[in-house]
């Protein structure tokens, strides 16, 4: 079963990919179709243009997955596809494509979480790395803490109110005229800023785990508002700094929180925004402080990417667990939801 050989395929939003792993956390290839030139003139991800380009590359993609790999389908055990939650166009291109595979092959289908699968780039990431852990995950539509107590158990323990993070950040970045994606270039702006030059809120920091990020969006955009009414310079780099600080402190505030709730030894951080270099650090310093061992995947892992799609599939497909071709997509299913 160690060497079971899964084909990952993701479409669940505007990366188009397809990756081979062996035994869920051995890459053999990960390849990503990046749509970010595409929607970067409309300044975010249109969902018809996704899915449109999702048809073009798909095939191509899952070729070029296969010969890196260096096999065939007929030598895969398994097709795996993200099968919610996400743009439910995106998603339908990515199922109906890996049900075709998975017919034409006789092979089996493993409909994947998508924001499992994020959790699962760990396993990837960090060899020897496994549950329990509190798993962080932070990306454009979702913020939560995951406790997550076995590899197809996952317990959401907080979640965001409102505005997820990395929607938090892409807005930000829009008020303060950076290109698409915006995450990526307040990521960039931040490192020359001052965190503490403007003293923004941070949105629920009572007892509880939930986030909240809709008031700091607000700050942000006010602030910008009232400077250019007052004729007050903007400073870009400590808006982009100063916004980033209150958007990591809450969160590592939640995250030790919920460490020391849970009583977890380990962390986890995924999604999208886990590629932003001020989280990433204060992560590192949090586990150190607490004493806790620490896992974060690489920028490529962090994205959208076909090899935590396999890697999530790869423990269904060792417990027996199939779909049937009659699997649907489920744009909203919450973490630890099954599909039928």
């Amino acid at each position: 079963m160690r060497d079971a050989l899964i084909l990952g395929i993701e479409t669940s939003c505007d990366e188009t990919s397809a990756a081979v792993t062996r035994g869920g956390s051995e890459v053999l290839s990960n390849v990503i179709d990046s749509q970010i030139a595409v929607h970067r003139v409309y300044g975010g991800v249109v969902p018809e243009v996704a899915s449109r380009s999702h048809i073009e590359k798909i095939s191509a993609v899952t070729g070029v997955a296969l010969e890196c790999a260096g096999v065939s389908l007929a030598d895969i055990s398994a097709v795996a596809v993200s099968a919610g939650p996400g743009l439910v166009g995106a998603l339908l291109t990515g199922l109906g494509f890996a049900k075709g595979l998975a017919f034409a092959a006789r092979k089996p289908l493993i409909g994947v979480h998508h924001i499992e699968a994020h959790i699962c780039a760990n396993y990837i990431a960090t060899p020897g790395f496994e549950p329990p852990f509190v798993a962080l995950v932070v990306s454009g539509g979702h913020t939560s803490l995951v406790d997550v107590r076995g590899y197809r158990e996952y317990a959401v323990i907080g979640s965001t109110r409102d505005d997820a993070a990395g929607e938090a950040f892409d807005k930000a970045a829009r008020a303060l005229g950076l290109p698409y994606p915006g995450g990526v270039e307040m990521d960039r702006l931040a490192r020359s800023g001052d965190p503490k030059a403007i003293p923004f809120p941070r949105g629920l920091t009572g007892d509880g785990l939930d986030f909240s990020f809709s008031g700091l969006k607000s700050a942000v955009l006010n602030y910008i508002n009232q400077s250019r009414m007052l004729g007050r310079a903007i400073v870009p780099a400590d808006v982009a700094a100063s916004f980033t600080d209150a958007v990591a402190g809450v969160l590592i505030e939640k995250a030790e929180r919920a460490l020391r709730r849970t009583g977890a030894q380990r962390f986890a951080l995924a999604g999208g925004v886990a590629a932003n270099s001020f989280l990433r650090s204060a992560v590192y310093d949090m586990a150190a402080r607490l004493g806790v061992d620490v896992s974060i995947p690489g920028a490529e892992l962090c994205t959208d990417n076909a090899a935590m799609v396999a890697a999530r599939a790869y423990y269904d497909y060792a417990e027996g667990r199939r779909h049937p071709l009659s699997l649907n997509a489920r744009p909203s299913i919450a973490v630890g939801g099954e599909f039928v």
